[in-house]
């Protein structure tokens, strides 16, 4: 192992000489050994940036090579842990250096004491290839922990396989060249795991949201942008997706957060209740927590640490859900090292290659055919907080030129107490398309048309808002006034939905698509009245319209729709 010397120290970034590590190699600087990456080579000088606290070192401390990548430790045990940017455990850190986390301090990802009871699916003589799962452990009472031969291991036939109580380090099964297999995986963060070919986005990923899931819908495997300014609800939505969106791991990455607000998300996290088994949810999420107070080169390791553990249960045929809260303190964090390193600026101070970085991390995302034959996908959704609230700033941008979902959060929607509070007129998908074969196969044929229809209800709702507020509703013809009349339905009956309402935190596709279709049959019977000559008044105030409005804190609704619609049916027939 070379030592080399520390030349140079600028916060995080230290320049050392002496050292043979190659690009992106963790190397340990200082006495206390600082855990640290190689990011730069010029000669025979290496810059390193540090994921510690670099207070104190000085010139002529030693920098020592480890001779590999940052890697992540994948095997059972990763599901309900709660880790830092670095995958070192926050509980045992705890217990080895108190509330605050002393410097140097190495601890592995997972149990390497742990018993695991391993399976065996394959048996002696059987040929594997890389990424094919050998055997099981039931990690969590949903998910069944594939141990699969590395992507990297040349694969072969199997001349022994074991099964009984193993911890990670033990050999479980030997290939015949003497190749041993056991249930950890380490794998650089920083490189995408192989899969045999990615497939397209033909399949929605249900989050239960009506404002999502009916207008701007996320595809399995897709990439999402949730920017909002301070307040807005962007920490709640996450939350609310971990908890309804139909995948099967969830993990929460705490980009650079604040440290009030990361530690509010630490106790509420664990005590949400899995819809799926009514256990807590952190029995299939992991949780990577890098405040803003903690070392800024660490918010880069936590993004591509939480994507390399997303990627390992996606190779098992899981579908994963990753939520970054926020990339914008990771771009922070590019700007201040960037400085530091003295490299030319970009636009408001960001480095050349912020939109190279975005990209390579969403390009993770995917649906794909996994090595081992089946299929498992990656979904990726980051929180944006541009500051101000200005999405014209540079890291939302590039992310936009990166995601196909963009979910905008309003803060005239929060103060009017309206959540989820996205946008309806400046959000969009681009999986529409991709989608709607899927919808119309599986929820129904007007799926589409409907959504277009209320759309388009909204659009002009917007227009008509902005003569109401010079000269008043009453001055606008009653045709108009009935658009309101059925925008302001759509906004309050089905777009607006309460996250912590045990009926309607999350709603069906068949319900949502019942609701709107209830709502779009109001305008129909209205707009045929308007035609008849009954006043506006008369069609505002039928009874039928305000009972609908309750259907959707229904569990059992379909008997209540009916009644209500047979009821509306009557009213506007009694109309004279």
């Amino acid at each position: 192992m070379e030592v080399g010397k520390v030349k140079r120290v600028a916060g995080p970034v230290v320049q050392a000489v002496g050292l043979k590590a190659s690009m992106y190699d963790l190397v340990l600087v200082g006495e206390e050994g600082l855990m640290s990456e190689v990011i730069g080579i010029s000669g025979n000088k290496h810059v390193i940036q540090v994921y510690e606290d670099t207070s104190g070192v000085k010139p002529g401390e030693p920098v020592k090579e480890t001779g590999a990548p940052l890697v992540a430790q994948l095997g059972p045990g990763i599901l309900t842990s709660i880790y830092d940017g670095i995958q070192r455990p926050l509980t045992i850190l705890a217990e080895k250096s108190g509330d605050f986390i002393s410097r140097g301090l190495f601890v592995d990802g997972i149990d390497h004491k742990k018993k695991w009871e391993f399976k065996p699916i394959v048996k002696k003589g059987d040929v594997v290839k890389p990424g094919q799962a050998i055997g099981e452990v039931q990690e969590q009472l949903l998910i069944k922990h594939k141990i699969m031969v590395p992507p990297r291991m040349k694969g072969g036939a199997i001349k022994e396989i074991y099964s009984g109580n193993f911890n990670v380090d033990e050999t479980v099964a030997v290939l015949e060249d003497g190749t041993k297999i056991t249930m950890v995986q380490k794998w650089p963060v920083r490189q995408a795991r192989p899969v045999t070919r990615k497939m397209p986005p033909t399949i929605p990923l249900r989050t239960g949201q009506r404002v999502i899931d009916g207008f701007f819908s996320l595809a399995k495997g897709g990439t999402a942008a949730i920017p909002g300014g301070f307040g807005t609800g962007k920490t709640v939505m996450q939350q609310t997706l971990s908890k309804w969106a139909d995948v099967d791991a969830v993990i929460y990455v705490g980009c650079g957060e604040r440290g009030n607000e990361m530690a509010d998300l630490l106790h509420e996290f664990p005590e949400l209740v899995d819809p799926r088994t009514n256990r807590p949810l952190m029995e299939r999420s992991i949780v990577y927590a890098n405040t803003s107070n903690m070392p800024v080169a660490a918010r880069e390791a936590s993004i591509y640490t939480g994507m390399t553990t997303a990627e390992y249960y996606r190779d098992m045929g899981y579908d994963c859900m990753m939520t970054a809260d926020s990339t914008s303190r990771w771009a922070e964090a590019m700007r201040e090292l960037a400085s530091r390193l003295e490299e030319m600026p970009g636009e408001e101070g960001y480095p050349a290659y912020l939109g190279a970085r975005l990209a390579d991390f969403y390009e993770r995302a995917g649906r794909a055919e996994v090595l081992n034959g089946g299929f498992g996908s990656v979904s990726v959704v980051g929180a944006v907080s541009p500051p101000g609230g200005d999405f014209t700033e540079p890291v939302t941008q590039n992310t936009l030129r990166m995601v196909k979902v963009f979910w905008a959060l309003d803060s005239r929607l929060t103060q009017r107490r309206h959540f989820p509070s996205i946008n309806w007129l400046d959000s969009y998908s681009l999986y529409d398309k991709d989608l709607e074969p899927w919808f119309t196969e599986n929820v129904n044929a007007d799926w589409n048309k409907n959504k277009k229809r209320a759309m388009a209800i909204l659009q002009e709702n917007a227009e008509l808002e902005e003569i109401v507020m010079l000269v008043g509703s009453d001055a606008l013809p009653e045709d108009q006034q009935m658009t309101l009349e059925v925008a302001r339905m759509i906004i309050n009956f089905w777009l607006a939905q309460s996250a912590f309402h045990p009926v309607d935190a999350s709603c069906p596709y068949k319900k949502q698509f019942d609701l709107l279709q209830s709502i779009l049959a109001y305008r129909d019977y209205s707009f045929e009245a308007l035609k008849k000559g009954i006043p506006v008044d008369i069609i505002k105030n039928t009874p039928s319209k305000d009972a609908l409005a309750k259907i959707r804190l229904v569990e059992d609704y379909e008997p209540d729709l009916k009644r209500v619609m047979a009821q509306m049916d009557s009213e506007f027939k009694a109309m004279k």
